[in-house]
């Protein structure tokens, strides 16, 4: 594949559009800092479109330029799906086929996250994009927790309900909380459980990168736009295939 530059107006014009909040007061010198801050990151020319006060003594600006970097997607590292999208009926019946009972999965946020709205996306009957959530398999139990679960909160459920899979939102990442959280989390598990008894991990939020999971200690890590269809097919795939080994 060949190189590749930014899209703007014209193929290959290289022009880019970024946005970024500083803290200063909204004036002409504040966006004359924006404007040079896009200079130095590599925009040449940099046009501030957009500057607009956020609360006292903060700016958010979008500015528009062109940079002259190359981008090589040959080189470019990516978490492919190396497991089948399954249709729910697919999914139930491959559980029932080699569980031979309902698959147990443990759900939360972590930590002092309360946006529930990623881990009710995957786990609710209403589901995301279309796709009903993993309440509406028939073979899978599903035990939402809700937001702002401790660690030893999550571990004590996982154990109680004898979890097959724990799945864990994190959209809260002030300071990297979400990657802390995680770790934390999965050296809990880890402490818990024997090695061949610990449930599936499974993490997922837009600021978290699907490359990370053995940093982090997790079998999984899902981003933005994930549905719950991939979620469960994963899950399904993943345990069903430890099961028949």
């Amino acid at each position: 594949m060949s190189l590749i530059r930014p899209y703007g107006d014209t193929t290959g014009d290289g022009m880019v559009q970024l946005s970024f909040t500083l803290p200063i007061e909204h004036s002409k010198v504040a966006e004359g800092a924006a404007a040079q801050l896009a200079n130095k990151m590599g925009m040449d020319p940099a046009l501030v479109v957009h500057a607009k006060p956020m609360g006292e003594g903060f700016t958010f600006f979008v500015v528009y330029g062109r940079v002259n970097h190359l981008v090589d997607p040959s080189t470019v590292e990516v978490v492919e799906r190396d497991y089948p999208l399954l249709t729910p009926k697919e999914a139930n019946a491959a559980i029932k086929r080699s569980m031979r009972r309902r698959l147990v999965v443990v759900g939360g946020c972590i930590g002092t996250d309360a946006h529930t709205v990623g881990i009710d996306a995957i786990l609710n009957i209403k589901g995301f994009a279309g796709e009903k959530g993993l309440e509406y398999y028939r073979e899978l139990k599903v035990v939402n927790l809700g937001a702002q679960v401790s660690v030893p909160q999550l571990v004590e459920a996982a154990r109680e309900e004898k979890a097959d899979a724990v799945l864990v939102s994190q959209v809260v990442t002030q300071r990297d909380a979400h990657l802390l959280n995680t770790r934390e989390m999965s050296a809990a598990f880890r402490e818990a459980y024997p090695a061949a008894k610990r449930p599936l991990l499974v993490v997922g939020g837009p600021r978290f990168d699907e490359t990370m999971a053995g940093e982090l200690g997790v079998d999984r890590v899902f981003s933005r736009g994930t549905t719950p269809g991939e979620v469960a097919s994963f899950i399904v795939h993943r345990l069903t295939q430890e099961k028949a080994s």
